[in-house]
């Protein structure tokens, strides 16, 4: 009989927390986002290279033999737990989880030391809303390069590298600017999509795409619920301040008892999203139960940091419409993280394939 799995934070984990968080308050507030969104360059490269070169967090998941922490997946689920509760505009999801997660399936040891040390970003060119085991677009191979057109690249703009699934079943790497990259109309500013257009661009095999694909888009759906309840948190504990702070009839909002139980409900909520994001990050790091872990925490993450934001949005009044509060960045995140590798349908039809559950 295995150990039971301690789903609690260890002290390593609660360090990595408070030093990323410390980071994040300092260079990382509401307003710079806000601002940031608006521009031609939605991603922050300069808190990315704090993350990446300063704290060494983009190889938390890459073995020291290749450059990189040789730690695992609950911490770098607690990273994704503060950059949700930031709503962080930096592709640490894309690239130090998903294109690090497929760069190990193919043992790309030159690509994973530059991932490892932020000297590099990589993205895989699959779609954001991709479940792991789906079907997606795949290029052409052309004498050694690679034509096609692949939409809905999360973070492709940043990419410095792009990891393309091939028609041949083979996993190639292509030099970002070797491809025309076009941003997409993305209800998420911070975390911007684009489409890829090859055109004969020089490519070089790695290795299988089928096993790195499903492996990094598991990776990501299981890691991405870490994103989901630290945005679900920072809204729960923001809408709290707030209905302390605002009045009516002379005495807190927060103290009606109608808002009391919304709360309350919520709250329960997202102590079960807790418990469901560090059980995929530990089954992540362990390989006990991984498909099913990742199912569950996905089927039911994406509903609840949904109801989270729109509770805050609602919770906030008139001010909460406003653009200037942030958390109209919040409701749009869960949103768009409740489509990314995967819809909660998506996950729960998986689900029922792995416990032999069919559908009458």
């Amino acid at each position: 009989m295995s150990a039971q799995t301690d789903l609690l934070y260890s002290e390593e984990e609660e360090a990595v927390r408070a030093a990323v968080r410390d980071l994040l308050t300092d260079h990382c507030d509401a307003a710079g986002v806000i601002t940031r969104s608006e521009s031609d360059a939605p991603h922050d490269l300069s808190l990315w290279k704090s993350l990446t070169e300063g704290m060494g967090l983009a190889g938390l998941l890459i073995p020291e033999e290749y450059g990189g922490q040789g730690a695992g997946h609950r911490e770098a689920a607690v990273v994704l737990e503060e950059l949700g509760r930031a709503v962080a505009p930096v592709p640490y999801l894309t690239s130090a989880v998903v294109a690090t997660e497929a760069l190990l399936a193919c043992d790309a040891a030159d690509l994973l030391a530059e991932l490892a040390g932020g000297r590099r970003i990589g993205v895989l060119a699959v779609g954001l809303h991709t479940a792991p085991g789906a079907g997606h677009t795949t290029a052409t191979v052309d004498h050694g390069a690679l034509r096609g057109e692949l939409t809905g690249i999360a973070d492709a703009a940043a990419a410095d590298v792009l990891l393309v699934p091939a028609d041949d079943g083979g996993l190639y790497a292509v030099e970002a600017g070797a491809a025309t990259v076009t941003p997409q109309v993305s209800l998420d500013l911070t975390r911007p999509l684009a489409t890829v257009v090859l055109d004969g661009a020089p490519a070089r095999r790695l290795g299988d795409a089928a096993p790195a694909v499903r492996r990094a888009l598991r990776a990501g759906a299981g890691l991405l619920v870490s994103e989901q309840l630290g945005l679900a948190d920072w809204t729960l504990t923001e809408t709290v301040r707030y209905l302390k702070e605002r009045k009516q009839f002379n005495r807190p909002v927060g103290g009606f008892q109608a808002l009391k139980h919304r709360l309350a409900h919520l709250w329960l909520e997202i102590a079960h999203l807790r418990a469901a994001a560090r059980n995929a990050a530990d089954a992540l790091a362990t390989g006990q139960d991984t498909d099913v872990a990742v199912a569950v925490a996905q089927a039911y993450a994406a509903p609840v940091a949904v109801h989270a934001a729109e509770e805050a949005l609602q919770l906030h009044g008139g001010i909460g419409m406003t653009w200037e509060h942030p958390v109209h960045l919040y409701l749009k995140r869960a949103k768009a993280d409740s489509i990314a590798y995967g819809t909660a349908g998506a996950h729960r039809e998986a689900l029922a394939a792995l416990v032999d559950l069919q559908a009458p």
